[in-house]
């Protein structure tokens, strides 16, 4: 069946691609026209199982065009149930950003604070800035897509997380300036804004199913960072 409604301005398309979703949900045995996704999915903690479905869909469909029985259906639970753990969706899409952000926020002050050049935890920590966001493609997909349907409170929180993300990496360059190991002359706000537009974009290009690993695409993306401040 045809979904008939309409995508509200600013709301980018859905991607036309297969959704991976970092915890895949499961649905109701009974739901009509729909089918359990497997016992290992359907074993999940129903809160882990609706913010999964949360994810999938919202990257599917788009955050507006995907509703709370949207989600209910898919995950195999009452609203009741949802309204348990999150009063409205607002609270799961807040939530698809935070916690790919604060596994990124930990993996990056664990590299940053690591031993070594400046240089070489740059590159550790770029390429971990990819790798994780194609990990959790569903969750990053969405919070570069729809972040901005936020209530402007919740929009402000969420860009001072990721403002204080982009200032400890944007710290390695400039230690790495200071060092004598990158070039001094380039602005390293300039850099950190050059390099996550490319992260910020992943999703509109990377598939699952094709031929580069996330974990290629992360050593690629850190080597062309580190050759563009390579001195000499």
């Amino acid at each position: 069946m045809t979904d008939a409604r309409r995508r509200p301005a600013g709301e980018p398309p859905a991607r036309p691609r297969p959704v991976r979703s970092a915890l895949p949900g499961t649905l109701r045995p009974d739901t009509p026209g729909r089918a359990p996704r497997g016992d290992a999915e359907a074993a999940l903690p129903v809160q882990a199982r609706l913010l999964a479905v949360a994810s999938s869909l919202f990257a599917e469909r788009g955050f507006a065009q995907t509703s709370v029985q949207d989600i209910v259906e898919r995950a195999g639970v009452t609203k009741g149930a949802m309204y348990h753990y999150y009063s409205a969706k607002d609270d799961l899409l807040q939530e698809i950003y935070t916690r790919l952000l604060e596994l990124q926020t930990r993996r990056l002050a664990e590299i940053a604070a690591g031993g070594g050049p400046a240089a070489g935890r740059l590159r550790a920590a770029a390429a971990d800035v990819v790798v994780t966001t194609l990990d959790h493609l569903d969750d990053a997909v969405v919070s570069m897509r729809s972040m901005h349907m936020l209530p402007p409170g919740r929009q402000a929180a969420v860009r001072s997380g990721r403002r204080r993300y982009h200032e400890r990496f944007r710290a390695l360059v400039e230690e790495g300036q200071q060092a004598g190991e990158l070039r001094p002359e380039v602005s390293a706000d300039l850099v950190v804004h050059q390099f996550f537009g490319g992260v910020h974009h992943l999703g509109t290009w990377y598939r699952p199913d094709g031929e580069l690993r996330p974990e290629e695409i992360g050593r690629t993306f850190a080597d062309l960072l580190l050759r563009g401040l390579a001195i000499g």
